[in-house]
């Protein structure tokens, strides 16, 4: 086993960093999971610490070697994936607060912060040609509008700021002390055009002028890099001898330019070998979590309005990258469950049946459902519109709000359950007008590759089949997001590998889930719904503006 070349993946999600051994094959030796740390000092504001951050890998990393029972020296190549979530460093490298709260060690924007809604809002206005790359509408979670929000509300560290990464790449500087940029992240998060090129062509001068963020021009983008590079590429001259020592590995280790997780979740499973030859224009990589991602690549550059993208060659290397997503997925079902009167009855019931909470309402709404011709129908009248934390796409409207419609005075386990169903199939619908939208643009989507936390749920699957239309392929490694680091850890580790090329000899196909063609009528009613319930959040916007002067 010492002897064949080994891969480490480091993923840093929303609340845990974790990180995982893989052989040359794809198969995973050893995994493990550290939690992070986060803060919410007000509505919408979500905060993090690099230090925390950091720590927690050199914990999931250790832990990993040892259940792979392997030593570091086996590792030939490290690959890092995380959140896009703003960093900010000062010229001694250490933490800058972006916090209401002062606290220097909470020195990270999360991803999924919404205070910059007004400066994306700024952004927008200014209509810069730019904008078409990100679905013509710019989102509070992307890095341009926080930059803005910390120069308009923190000047103070604005101006001790001396470093801004998104979190990727601020891992492997971490790793390296070469502060080398993505092609991804920066791609998809900061609006680089990298087919303009590399090492800093693809900034746009007149587009942080028009923005407000001139000040990173008049220092030639040094704060937020000047050297971009391809995914994979390795960084500097590998590991540091402090963070190999921080990690339990050796010296020297070559480590891959970064990507955003999603992304290489995508990188992790798209490319796998099903019936024959890979035709992206029919895939979809869908990764669930918090959030969810939806990720589709083409030949050419499409322009889909609400759609983040074409970026190229920001997941896969010669193929423009469009990315569709909801903002609150996994977050929204466990919001619904877990904040439902009964949630405490629930978790009583599940301790003693010895199932999760889900398993729990799964196997209920099995039962609710044994008369029914299919699961769904138990929600004929019950209602949810998904976007709790606005709409990432195709709407790309952060201040959208959820709605429930066909609520009763009765709220007992069965109605949670009934609930817990209707919010499912909310997202499914979500995850359907993203596919409408991008077939409409070009793509002919029939089949989505998914991994994440939401496909361990088999209720939450079939569902996503049915609404959708689509098979959902899982990868034989359910870990598919820590793979795609890893095969990253490949491709720099075998200088001039192809990630194409490592991603079919590392991903396979295992479970094939179709959907039931019995529930096609049934959904394509509720899709009606739910761009009706879209409809009326608009109307009664509409109302409520009517003449407010008060």
């Amino acid at each position: 086993m010492s002897n064949q070349p080994l891969y480490l993946g480091i993923d840093v999600g929303t609340g845990s960093a974790r990180a995982g051994v893989f052989t040359a094959g794809g198969q995973l030796l050893g995994s493990a999971s550290q939690a992070i740390q986060m803060w919410k000092p007000r509505t919408d504001f979500v905060e993090q610490s690099s230090d925390d951050i950091w720590s927690a890998c050199c914990t999931a990393t250790r832990q990993a070697l040892e259940k792979a029972g392997v030593s570091g020296d086996s590792v030939a190549g490290i690959g890092f994936d995380a959140t896009c979530s703003l960093v900010v460093l000062d010229e001694n490298d250490g933490p800058v607060t972006v916090s209401p709260t002062g606290q220097s060690a909470q020195n990270v924007i999360v991803w999924m912060d919404h205070r910059a809604t007004d400066q994306a809002q700024q952004i927008n206005q200014t209509g810069h040609e730019v904008l078409k790359y990100v679905g013509g509408v710019i989102s509070p979670e992307m890095e341009t509008p926080k930059l803005l929000w910390l120069r308009e509300n923190l000047p103070e560290t604005w101006s001790k700021a001396a470093c801004f990464f998104d979190l990727p790449d601020f891992l492997t500087w971490r790793a390296t002390g070469d502060d080398t940029r993505s092609l991804c992240s920066t791609g998809c998060k900061w609006t680089y055009l990298g087919e303009k090129g590399m090492d800093g062509a693809g900034w746009e001068e007149d587009f942080f002028h028009a923005a407000g963020l001139e000040d990173l021009v008049r220092d030639d983008f040094r704060r937020i890099g000047r050297r971009v590079r391809p995914m994979g590429e390795p960084v500097g001259g590998g590991l540091t001898a402090k963070a190999a020592g921080e990690l339990g590995l050796t010296p020297g280790t070559p480590v891959g330019v970064s990507i955003i997780d999603a992304h290489a979740g995508g990188i992790g499973m798209i490319g796998a070998s099903f019936e024959g030859e890979v035709d992206f224009d029919r895939r979809l990589a869908l990764i669930g979590g918090t959030s969810s991602c939806h990720m589709a690549v083409s030949k050419e550059a499409r322009f889909l309005a609400g759609v983040w993208g074409p970026y190229q060659s920001a997941m896969v290397p010669g193929y423009w990258l469009n990315e569709g997503g909801q903002s609150a997925t996994g977050a929204l079902i466990d919001h619904i469950v877990f904040h439902h009167h009964c949630s405490a009855e629930l978790e009583d019931a599940a301790k003693e049946a010895d199932l999760s909470p889900y398993e729990w309402l799964n196997r209920r709404v099995a039962e609710l459902a044994a008369d029914l011709p299919f699961p769904a129908a138990l929600a004929e009248d019950l209602h949810v519109h998904p976007d709790f934390h606005g709409n990432r796409s195709p709407r790309a409207d952060p201040s959208l709000r959820g709605m429930i419609s066909g609520l009763t005075l009765s709220s007992g386990l069965d109605d949670l359950a009934r609930l817990y169903l209707a919010t499912i199939d909310a997202i499914a619908h979500g995850t359907r007008h993203i596919v409408e939208v991008m077939n409409r643009g070009g793509y002919r989507i029939d089949t989505i590759f998914a991994c994440g936390g939401g496909t361990k749920n088999p209720l939450f699957l079939q569902e996503h089949a049915d609404i959708t239309g689509c098979r959902i392929i899982l990868p034989s490694e359910p870990e598919a997001v820590l793979l795609g680091a890893a095969i990253l850890g490949a491709v720099a580790a075998q200088e001039g590998a192809a990630i194409s090329e490592v991603m079919q000899r590392m991903s396979r196909v295992g479970q094939v889930i179709e959907p039931d063609p019995a529930t096609a009528g049934f959904h394509a009613r509720k899709h009606r719904v739910f761009h009706a319930l879209h409809a009326a959040q608009m109307e009664m916007r509409g109302i409520m503006t009517e003449n407010k002067k008060l």
